[in-house]
């Protein structure tokens, strides 16, 4: 998924964008100076991928689940497990490659 397909479906509200960074790193109080800013998309819930290792179900408590999931963190890896994860039990959910590294370029 790129860039544009992920900003096009939050726009037409297609899917639930998690952000399985730290919460620090969501918050935008740590992360990585190669990125010009810090912080997280629009609309993201923070969903620590540590969380996800202990049960999906539990993890996903108050969480929309009503949409494909999208997730993201900094550059993909983290990301990549936590839709694995999300798919094997049962929920579609697609991993935005470029992650927060990418996004954070974003005029």
């Amino acid at each position: 998924m790129t860039g544009d397909d992920l900003a096009r479906l939050l726009d037409e509200g297609a899917v639930t964008l998690l952000d399985v960074r730290s919460p620090g790193e969501f918050a935008g109080e740590a992360g990585y100076p190669c990125d010009p800013r810090q912080g997280h998309i629009e609309g993201a819930v923070n969903l620590p991928l540590d969380d996800l290792y202990y049960g999906v179900e539990a993890a996903l408590e108050g969480i929309d689940e009503t949409r494909p999931f999208v997730t993201y963190c900094h550059s993909g890896q983290r990301s990549e497990i936590a839709a694995a994860l999300l798919r094997s039990a049962g929920f579609e959910a697609e991993n935005y490659e470029g992650s927060w590294h990418e996004w954070s370029r974003r005029a």
